[in-house]
């Protein structure tokens, strides 16, 4: 599995194209310089596409409503423009707020292929070496814009297409919208954008060729919102019109075809050649963007996480191999000399699904799913089951048993004293893990109690603390070391990890109350896919995590709080914390968000970042902190605004009585989280 350090997966590719946003870069001193925003400007204006301001509607929405090529090869486009609730805009700026640019570009998909040809081109020169010259495609030049109405405008590109264009085949025509509303004081170039693309056959044939093989959908699973080349592309159906085959860049002579690009740019420090010291890099627009530290921020098998339903060729990664795809990442291989390919060379690709089929037989055969199985996710592991039957002794200053049961997914009972690791935790109270008097979190190995059919009582050596109340929890952690095709030359030895049980129950007779949910496992698995990553695997549940991650802990090494919300707010903060965040050896400075930051519901259940949700909480233990302690909220919002400044206020606004943070942030209030985290993209 790959840990979330260094950068995270990229964006879309913002200087040159990425990376989820952002370029990842190895060094500081490597970064191009990224364009501040002006938050001061934002904090009061509507988000994009969002409510009338005084300044009238924010927001554009781009449509192609027709295209047509005439025998002479002239192109032209209908298009029209409106704002966020569907009032016209002005494409001059003169009768609604802010001029729209439109960019355009045209093209097609040959006869008998599958990947878009661009009509509009432009010539690029290498400006660090002597390299060759080459044609990319690119935004069209020099075209004429007619108004048919306000919103409506008909665009007649300089570009023509060749007199011998095949009207038979699809054609397409991509566009960026972008409205710029700077001379109001809102929003900067990334803002107020819009993409669309059009389909259609010159002859008036049916479209039935399209290239579709990633959604934008699939790419804003992490990169909500895809964002490319400042901010005017937005949707990876606009990418592919200009990052295609024949687009080659001059400086590093690489290929810019998409496959290709994205597959290197996720791949990053994993890269064989990377590996091996050779940076992944482009030179574009006078700075270099490096991809060689990415590091995917989960296991990079996952084809599926990208490659998923929706797109019309979504399986293409299984049914389609080709020497440019597969070479991308596993780019030591020599496909010419066979170098790297079992000696195998392979001067084109119509042999390669003679090998590499859409079927696996076995894991790890060499069929496409079958090379791409992650060994924790492989179907022939037994699976581990655990399941918290009842838990007695639970009243305060005795120590409880926990009965369990642990089989495997077919129901068979394990014998625990042969498993890897299983463990009994017992954490409470549920208001606030590990804290107050009657505070605890143990973990107890229970391998050496006896059982019968698979299920067991194990009696805890810890008691629960004689100052109890409320509400507790206990959890079984279980996994085990599986060797897959043993005997074979592919054997592989692989995690079989339970999802952790947790049972919540009383101490004193009250209502049992569990512990208040804030994030979800299934919004971390949008970017990770599986939490397992960590701690073995054990712990892939975001549940499980609080219970050790709670407002007492603390690093051992640098004395940072790795109570739950200020770890995993300073982690995803990464490289705009304003201090390094460090613990034991891992500086998370070096972390890349893929994503908008600001899109608390990204990680959070609705509502729960709200400073009204709070709930009940304890002081976070902050010894490696501007203060030994940090109150509950405070501590959560210094994860992600850890500056100095931000420390002293919170500081200045807590009392005896508590902090007063919903006085001003509260869902109603001027400030309210909602309002100061609102997107202005």
């Amino acid at each position: 599995m790959f840990l979330m350090r260094k950068r995270l997966a990229l964006a879309a590719m913002v200087s040159l194209i990425p990376a989820v946003v952002f370029v990842n870069t190895a060094l500081a001193a490597d970064r191009p310089v990224k364009k501040s925003v002006d938050f001061t400007a934002t904090r009061f204006s509507p988000q994009l596409n969002g409510p009338t301001n005084a300044l009238g509607k924010t927001g554009v929405v781009v449509k192609i409503k027709g295209a047509a090529i005439a025998s002479d090869g002239t192109i032209t486009v209908r298009a029209t423009i409106v704002d966020s609730d569907g009032h016209p805009l002005d494409r001059l700026g003169v009768t609604t707020a802010g001029p729209v640019s439109m960019r355009f570009i045209a093209a097609y998909i040959p006869a008998g292929q599958s990947q878009y040809v661009a009509y509009t081109t432009s010539v690029l020169k290498a400006t660090i070496n002597d390299n060759p010259s080459q044609t990319q495609a690119a935004n069209d030049a020099g075209g004429t814009f007619v108004t048919n109405a306000v919103g409506d405008y008909t665009y007649t590109f300089a570009t023509k297409a060749p007199a011998n264009f095949d009207a038979t085949v699809t054609h397409a025509i991509g566009v960026s919208a972008q409205r710029d509303l700077s001379e109001f004081g809102t929003f900067d170039e990334w803002s107020e954008t819009s993409n669309d693309v059009f389909n259609f056959v010159p002859n008036g044939s049916p479209v039935t060729v399209t290239r579709s093989v990633v959604t934008t959908d699939a790419c804003n699973q992490c990169h909500n919102p895809l964002i490319g080349h400042g901010g005017s592309r937005l949707k990876v159906e606009l990418c592919i019109l200009c990052h295609t085959p024949q687009t080659i860049n001059p400086d590093t002579q690489l290929t810019q075809d998409m496959k290709v690009l994205i597959h290197k740019i996720h791949m990053g420090s994993s890269l064989p050649s990377v590996k091996a010291g050779t940076p992944y890099r482009i030179w574009h627009r006078g700075q270099w963007s490096d991809f060689s530290t990415v590091v995917f921020p989960q296991d990079v098998r996952n084809c599926t996480t990208c490659h998923a339903q929706g797109a019309t060729q979504a399986d293409n990664w299984k049914t389609n191999p080709t020497a440019a795809a597969c070479g991308s990442c596993h780019d030591n291989v020599n496909f010419a000399t066979g170098a790297n390919h079992v000696n195998l060379p392979q001067p084109n690709d119509n042999q390669c699904k003679n090998c590499h089929g859409s079927q696996a037989t076995l894991d790890f055969d060499a069929s496409i799913p079958g090379a791409h199985v992650i060994p924790s996710n492989s179907t022939s592991l037994p699976g581990l089951v655990t399941k918290i039957l009842k838990v007695d002794g639970t009243a305060p200053g005795t120590t409880p048993t926990v009965t369990f049961s642990v089989t495997d997914k077919s129901g068979v009972p394990m014998d625990i004293s042969k498993l890897a690791s299983i463990r009994v935790i017992l954490a409470g109270p549920n208001t606030d893990y590990g804290t107050g008097p009657g505070g605890i979190r143990v973990s107890e190995d229970p391998s050496k109690t006896a059982g019968s059919n698979g299920t067991y009582a194990y009696t805890m050596t810890n008691k629960i603390p004689a100052a109890a109340a409320g509400s507790y929890t206990v959890s079984v952690e279980a996994r085990n070391t599986v060797t897959l095709l043993p005997g074979t030359t592919k054997a592989t030895q692989a995690t079989d990890a339970a999802k952790p049980m947790r049972s919540y129950f009383s101490v004193d007779q009250g209502p049992v109350t569990p512990r208040r949910q804030v994030v979800a496992t299934e919004k971390c698995a949008a970017c990770h896919q599986n939490l397992g990553f960590v701690h073995g695997g054990t712990r892939n549940d975001s549940q499980e995590c609080g219970m050790c991650h709670n407002p007492m802990l603390t690093d051992g090494t640098s004395k940072q709080s790795v109570n739950m919300a200020w770890q995993i707010h300073s982690i995803h903060r990464g490289e705009n914390l304003a201090n390094p965040y460090v613990l034991g050896t891992t500086n998370y400075q070096e972390v890349r968000f893929p994503g908008d930051l600001r899109d608390c519901t990204k990680c959070h259940l609705s509502g729960t970042y709200r400073v009204e949700n709070v709930g009940a909480a304890a002081l976070v233990a902050s010894p490696g902190g501007f203060t030994p302690t940090t109150p509950p909220i405070s501590a959560a919002c210094q994860g992600c605004h850890d500056d100095k400044a931000t420390a002293s206020h919170t500081l200045a606004n807590t009392t005896s009585l508590g902090e007063s943070c919903a006085t001003c942030h509260s869902a109603d209030a001027e400030f309210s989280v909602d309002r100061v985290h609102q997107r202005i993209f």
